[in-house]
């Protein structure tokens, strides 16, 4: 999809939307069990439902062509088939759950061989085979990676000899100039072991960094941090730092912070917040730490260091990693010394944001 582009032509204005009303509708909207138990059978209704739907009017395509080969695809797999197999018949589902299994049977016995095209693991192939369609699916080494035109032409073949390397890409890594590159120098020389996140900033783990250890989901660097606390040797234990960036932090780090305070390992810990003013992942979004709404309007702001203090943590540090380096290295090494819960916000505007924000800022203290 990231690699494919379309006109599209509008349908005129939609419909206004309805007025907004309130309808109590308690069984459909609070699954106790006395209430969940019909809500299941009204859910597999509607599902029988739409099946039927999907297979008499849903969005599917016959293209049709020489019946030898009948092709079963969707999506932009639907594109790189009609390129690679121009005279095969095809079968262009459009919506894919519940399947039109009936549809699928119907155009695999009209074609001599039917093949099933799609990315990554084989849903539609394995969805027609439980349905006792006879039909073939991609070689298991098409599994991997993307499809494109001549591998497309490789699987109609039924090649399955090595494929030509891919020419070698250049890896991503941080910008040049990124606060956040002296945090991770640091956190790599003191031999930290560091529960990451998912940001920009998880490109620490790359060279010449190689400074995170784990990356599970958004929010996971605090609690996954606690657990290698309570869970290690001291002298790896006294090692451990979470790290985890300004947005992820208010997007779902605030619960773990709290676990931090209610369950404290008996080494303490070490928070790292990366606060870089702005959601620099995704396209600069505000956040709940900017003080600014998604159309950049003034709002109230989550204040990370009196969130920490709220909670009882006493050892709550605010450097620039710029303008301070020396002060990354002396806070984190006393932090990991003490048997306590520190946490380090490391702030300095992202350097790709930082004008558009003190423009912003500039606005918002005029209107003042």
């Amino acid at each position: 999809m990231c690699h494919s582009a379309t006109l599209v032509q509008t349908k005129g204005q939609l419909a206004p939307p309805s007025p907004p009303n309130f309808a109590r509708d308690v069984p459909g909207r609070v699954m106790i069990p006395a209430y969940a138990r019909p809500a299941h059978h009204r859910l597999r209704a509607k599902l029988a439902e739409i099946a039927a739907w999907n297979e008499n009017e849903g969005p599917m395509q016959v293209i049709d062509g020489d019946r030898a080969l009948g092709i079963i695809t969707s999506g932009i797999s639907y594109q790189h088939v009609r390129e690679a197999a121009p005279r095969a018949r095809v079968l262009k589902i459009g919506l894919s759950y519940p399947l039109p299994v009936e549809a699928m049977r119907r155009f695999a016995a009209s074609v001599e061989r039917a093949l099933v095209v799609e990315e990554g693991d084989p849903y539609l192939y394995e969805g027609a085979r439980t349905a006792g369609i006879a039909v073939e699916q991609k070689p298991e080494m098409y599994r991997f990676g993307e499809l494109n035109v001549s591998r497309l032409r490789r699987i109609v073949a039924g090649d399955v000899s090595p494929e030509p390397a891919l020419p070698a890409g250049k890896p991503p890594e941080l910008c040049p100039g990124c606060p956040h590159r002296n945090v991770f120098e640091v956190l790599r020389d003191l031999d930290c072991i560091v529960a990451g996140d998912i940001g920009c900033y998880t490109l620490g783990v790359l060279p010449p960094f190689s400074a995170m250890d784990t990356c599970v989901c958004m929010g996971a660097a605090i609690g996954v941090g606690l657990g290698l606390r309570h869970s290690l040797p001291p002298e790896q234990a006294r090692k451990v730092v979470s790290v985890i960036g300004d947005s992820t932090f208010v997007h779902s780090g605030i619960t773990g912070l709290v676990e931090m305070v209610y369950n404290p390992p008996a080494t303490g810990h070490v928070l790292v917040i990366l606060d870089n003013g702005t959601t620099a992942m995704t396209g600069m979004q505000e956040h709940p730490g900017t003080g600014r709404r998604l159309d950049h309007e003034a709002t109230g702001r989550v204040v990370f260091e009196d969130l920490a203090r709220t909670l009882g943590i006493k050892n709550v540090h605010i450097i620039d990693p710029v303008a301070d380096e020396e002060a990354i290295a002396r806070v984190l090494r006393e932090a990991l010394a003490r048997d306590e819960l520190s946490v380090i916000i490391a702030r300095r505007l992202c350097l790709l944001a930082a004008g558009a924000i003190k423009i912003r800022e500039k606005k918002a203290n005029a209107g003042q």
